[in-house]
């Protein structure tokens, strides 16, 4: 395969020792309060499960992803890493990733379109065995560019909503030619990660990037999956009054009964203070509703892709657009109203100048699932068809035994009777 003159992250910083510095120290801080990467550490450093397999990666890189990242190459495996987002790549945890002797970062924080890219071809140049996503723009690569290395990788992992819904939708047309675990489909990413993780990171850091106060405020909220519902519950717990914006009939009746006001969004527009948007489809947020809000209004999106919020309606119907503060860009209307849009639309608890992403303990979760089922793959790889594939369960009940364990938690168990009363179908009044 061609190489790629995409350098390493270590090429493209100016004090490259004091960026590895900062991003070790960011790194120990997360990994203190991962107990299930430290625990799967000792089994992945003594038993070498990834020996020969190459990784290629497309994350959000940051201390909690680097430790992930970490552990793979300890566990054997060559890495080769970038970011699945512009603005959320940390280059200093990129820089300290670089120093591992099994690990190559092309992760840069800031790139353009074509850099983004770029980065990603480097790292498919190393020739992987198993794609990590989130997003999917990895495994699509690998597909329309490179169908010489599909015979060759095992299979892959899809981090988020976004990322597993266009994979199956490739399945659907039969373009999707190895195993993919959705691993945002589990029970441990479905539900910590999506409700707390995006619920407590999105409205941390917008109120951290404003300097302003949730409480009393309209937060309207577009969509009520399982990123929106966690959204509206913090939102809610700070004292906001919360406005549910859904397309789905049994969604919308769920948050009603959950006691939300549920609107459509150009009725909602009328009343937000601050939308929030977790739908991963674009255009939730456009003209019409543009038209329709008041002064001042925080316009964030909490969704993978920067579509959500449609940022040329609101270029066109701007007379200016200015920095009213760092990361929050202001679009003035003709009418003098000043729109207020933060991290530029991308997703907000990770692109902003200040955001730290999920929580390190809702991330340790997510990211043990990853890992145990990067080892499924390279175990027992042959024995899964190409295809979206669920997580199996008790990898997924793995996870979450060794986080009880690390919390001093017991629980009980079922019986023998039990589970077969369980199991039978002829048990009956």
């Amino acid at each position: 395969m061609s190489e790629t003159a995409y350098s390493p992250v270590s090429q493209h910083l100016s004090d490259l020792e004091a960026a590895r510095e900062e991003g070790r120290r960011k790194m120990d801080w997360a990994l203190q309060h991962m107990p299930i990467l430290n625990a799967l550490r000792e089994e992945f450093v003594d038993e070498r499960p990834l020996e020969g397999e190459t990784i290629a990666m497309a994350m959000h890189v940051e201390a909690k992803t680097a430790n992930l990242v970490e552990l793979l190459a300890d566990g054997g495996a060559e890495v080769a890493i970038t970011g699945c987002n512009p603005l959320s790549t940390h280059d200093d945890v990129s820089a300290a990733l670089d120093t591992h002797e099994s690990i190559t970062s092309y992760a840069v924080r800031g790139v353009d379109d074509g850099e983004y890219y770029d980065a990603m071809h480097a790292c498919i140049a190393h020739e992987p065995t198993i794609t990590v996503d989130d997003g999917m723009d990895m495994v699509k690569l690998v597909h329309e560019e490179y169908p010489e290395l599909v015979d060759s990788i095992v299979g892959g992992a899809e981090e988020t909503t976004t990322g597993v819904d266009r994979l199956r939708a490739m399945d659907a047309d039969g373009e999707l030619h190895y195993p993919v675990f959705a691993v945002n489909d589990t029970p441990m990413k479905q539900l910590f990660d999506n409700v707390h993780g995006t619920g407590e990171s999105s409205l941390a850091t917008i109120a951290m990037t404003t300097n302003l106060s949730w409480a009393g405020k309209n937060v309207v909220v577009g969509g009520y999956g399982q990123c929106g519902k966690g959204v509206a519950k913090k939102a809610s717990g700070q004292n906001a009054n919360v406005i549910v914006c859904e397309v789905d009939p049994r969604k919308a009746l769920e948050a009603h009964m959950e006691g939300y006001e549920v609107l459509p969004m150009v009725e909602a527009a009328k009343k937000g203070d601050v939308f929030i948007t977790t739908t991963g489809n674009r255009d939730v947020i456009t003209r019409e509703h543009f038209e329709e809000m008041q002064d001042g209004v925080l316009l964030a999106n909490a969704g993978h892709f920067d579509v959500e919020v449609n940022l040329e309606h609101l270029d066109d119907l701007a007379v200016d657009r200015y920095e009213v503060r760092d990361g929050v860009e202001g679009f003035e209307m003709p009418d003098g109203r000043v729109l207020n849009v933060i991290a530029e639309g991308r997703l907000v608890n990770l692109a902003a100048p200040i955001a730290l992403g999920h929580p390190v303990e809702v991330m340790d979760q997510s990211f043990g699932v990853q890992a145990v089922v990067v080892r499924e793959l390279a175990a027992n790889g042959e024995r899964y068809e190409a295809g979206v594939h669920d997580v199996p369960d008790e990898l997924d009940r793995e996870v979450a035994d060794i986080k009880l364990a690390a919390e001093g938690v017991e629980y009980d168990d079922l019986s023998d009777e039990q589970r077969e009363y369980m199991g039978s179908w002829e048990h009956g009044t």
